[in-house]
């Protein structure tokens, strides 16, 4: 299948939309003058060539104040107690942003930073929607899906007053609970520090991590935002994550995750509703930042996580939570400079550690560049260490030369041939994602082998020629994570950047089942549900590991209507449609979190 890629513009128009009733701000900051809404004149609308309903950007969400408050700490003060010296200074720092922004602005975007491509159509944000039952099902959904499915996505509070990548939005969770045949849905804003403050201000003020930090005016934002630290108009002492990209389930908690900030503890209410309940540190245990991809082990019970620093040492840390919360000592891992390490892999034994060669370089803002560099003069390697290890003293690196996986699916142990296996997809251009080239994105599933007693590598693509496709986004068996699996999982990333379907790969031998949406439907992850999620996991089980259900939010860009389609992994055929109230933004990660773990939630 060819790829395609779309280039929307952003237009304006008057809105058939009750904005209040949806719990919409009246007012929005927009890139350019926009035409004025003849029916009120205050209120500026965004639109998107790609999508049929206006879109307004809200300036509150419709939270509880009582979950907003038990998420956030001390915050400075309202504007209204600002003194005068914080008002002064907070309209000169407004003043120098105004002028900074009209700046940047002179020049076209690249496309990497220019909102009218990174959040049009339905990459754009929605409201939070409360919890609302008895949702229309086609079909019949599977007696033994009884839980919640949960998915993160980015969906910005706030419209851009600049700069903006799809990975900056505000973290949202979306939720479909099932219970005996029927569903529910919600979706709400995890209420991180970052939009706790900016909803108080009225709008964004945290620097935007790849669409605004590149370049000298980079620096500025930066600058400016800790100017505003000082005067006490912004706090970034309790982090700046936006929560927007990893869901994981462990010690009775789900944790929403970005990689520039601790985890923040949702709950699942009985209802089906969300509600965030606090940044998370382990009982103040965790005093870093933690990956969006931390790996929980199904025998044990253990989470695996790493940390990293792009400024200073040690850029890369290790460490480990017991199946009740209890987190090791940090290992520090011996990494030359900060490298983008976005996902890591487990098995039995070892976590393997991928250095590859996306790396950071802030020195890069002062030539008028991206921090986010791909250094072609770099060999990617990966590590392999013991799990259990004190100190980095035994990691063993092996060179895979031309390797970027932004994401592993798997990894396990060949014991006979000395041989740990890494199943992941191999992208090119390696940092296509954070900045503009003129390469089409190409995402290949690969089997990577590690020889720990030659110290070689090699690496080949699972699928054929034929059959090949981009591969991005996805899982395998979770109750098989860091044992030998047979399928995994992948979404159809065709045309990029949307979503076409999933393909089931075997990956002892390469056949490939494809699974597509629908006419004009495009979707996002899909969830692998084993069959029976309530029962006990058994990792060792010699079952056919299809056996489970495909869970995945599709959108539906002709009647512009969401829902969650059920695919039967074994037959790849459709089992059950769910209507959803709301759209569904395109995103990123999501969990189940079965309704026997519900009963014992944190």
């Amino acid at each position: 299948m060819a790829t395609s890629s779309v280039k929307p513009k952003l237009y304006y128009a008057p809105s058939p939309i009750n904005n209040n009733k949806m719990g919409f701000s009246t007012k929005s900051i927009s890139l350019k003058q926009p035409i004025i809404n003849k029916l009120n004149p205050t209120q500026s609308i965004i639109k998107s060539s790609l999508q049929t309903p206006t879109l307004h950007f809200p300036q509150k969400s419709t939270t509880t104040a009582v979950a907003a408050a038990a998420a956030t700490h001390q915050t400075p003060p309202p504007q209204s107690q600002w003194n005068i010296l914080q008002k002064a200074a907070a309209m000169a720092f407004d003043a120098v942003e105004t002028a900074l922004t009209a700046h940047e602005l002179r020049r076209p975007l690249p496309k990497t930073a220019d909102p009218g491509v990174q959040i049009a159509g339905n990459f754009s944000p929605v409201p939070e929607h409360p919890v609302e039952h008895g949702l229309t099902v086609a079909g019949k959904i599977p007696d033994s899906i009884r839980g919640v499915y949960v998915r993160n996505g980015a969906n910005p509070l706030f419209e851009p007053a600049a700069g903006h990548h799809f990975f900056d939005g505000d973290g949202m969770i979306h939720a479909v609970k099932f219970n005996g045949g029927a569903a529910s849905y919600a979706c709400r804003f995890t209420e991180t520090q970052r939009l706790a403050q900016e909803r108080a201000l009225g709008r964004p003020i945290f620097p935007k991590a790849i669409g605004e930090l590149h370049g000298h005016s980079g620096i500025a934002r930066l600058l400016l935002f800790y100017a505003r630290g000082l005067f006490n108009l912004v706090d970034h002492r309790h982090g700046a994550g936006v929560a927007n990209a990893g869901l994981v389930y462990h010690n009775n908690r789900l944790l929403a995750m970005s990689e520039d900030d601790l985890p923040y503890h949702v709950r699942v209410t009985p209802a089906g509703d969300l509600q965030t309940v606090e940044r998370y540190n382990f009982a103040g245990q965790l005093k870093t930042t933690m990956i969006a991809h931390p790996k929980v082990d199904p025998t044990t019970g253990e989470m695996f996580a790493l940390s990293y620093d792009v400024v200073q040492k040690p850029y890369l840390k290790y460490f480990k939570f017991s199946k009740t919360g209890e987190k090791s000592d940090d290992v520090e891992i011996p990494v030359s400079e900060p490298t983008m390490m976005h996902d890591f892999a487990i098995t039995e034994n070892f976590v393997i550690i991928p250095d590859q060669q996306v790396v950071f370089k802030m020195s890069e803002m002062i030539r008028g560049g991206s921090p986010v560099v791909y250094d072609k003069n770099k060999t990617a390697r990966f590590g392999v260490l013991d799990k259990y290890a004190e100190n980095a003293d035994s990691i063993k690196w092996i060179e895979v030369p031309d390797c970027f996986c932004f994401h592993l699916w798997n990894s396990w142990e060949e014991p006979e041939s000395d041989e740990i296996v890494v199943i992941g997809s191999c992208m090119t251009p390696p940092d296509s994602i954070f900045n503009e080239c003129d390469e089409g994105l190409k995402s290949v599933l690969s089997e990577i082998r590690l020889n720990l007693r030659t110290g070689k590598s090699t690496r080949r693509p699972i699928v054929s020629d034929v059959d090949q496709v981009n591969l991005e986004a996805g899982m395998v068996n979770r109750n098989k994570l860091g044992r030998k699996t047979r399928f995994a999982y992948l979404a159809i990333a065709e045309p990029w950047p949307k979503v076409s379907g999933f393909a089931k790969v075997d990956l002892s031998n390469g056949d490939v089942s494809k699974f597509f949406y629908g006419d004009e439907k495009y979707g996002g992850e899909p969830l692998f549900l084993p069959k029976d999620s309530n029962s006990n996991s058994d990792s060792d089980s010699d079952s056919d590991s299809d056996e489970g259900y495909i869970l995945a939010f599709v959108h539906d860009e002709k009647t512009w209507k969401s829902e969650l389609q059920i695919v039967n992994a074994l037959t790849m055929e459709l089992e059950a449609t769910v209507e959803l109230p709301s759209r569904v933004p395109y995103g990123f990660h999501g969990t189940f979190i079965s309704s026997k773990d519900l009963e014992t939630q944190a």
